[in-house]
């Protein structure tokens, strides 16, 4: 999978399922990643965002960075 993906890569790497890509929310800021009902399960981006819709700006328009390992 790569970035231009809608699903996240690390957590397809993980034996996981395939989930969509969406914006969470942590103490650290906004990030891309990936969740399930049980709650979040990957962190995708490198980045956090201070605003909800810079993460979703950035996840729109492919302007952020993969992470390779979780």
């Amino acid at each position: 999978m790569s970035q231009n993906s809608p699903f996240g890569s690390l957590a397809a790497q993980s034996c996981g399922p395939l989930l969509p890509l969406e914006v969470l929310k942590s103490r650290a800021g906004f990030y891309i990643g990936t969740s399930t009902d049980e709650g979040p399960y990957s962190r995708e981006s490198v980045e956090y965002w201070h605003a909800e819709s810079e993460a979703w700006y950035a996840l729109k328009n492919q302007t952020w960075t993969q992470r390779l390992h979780p």
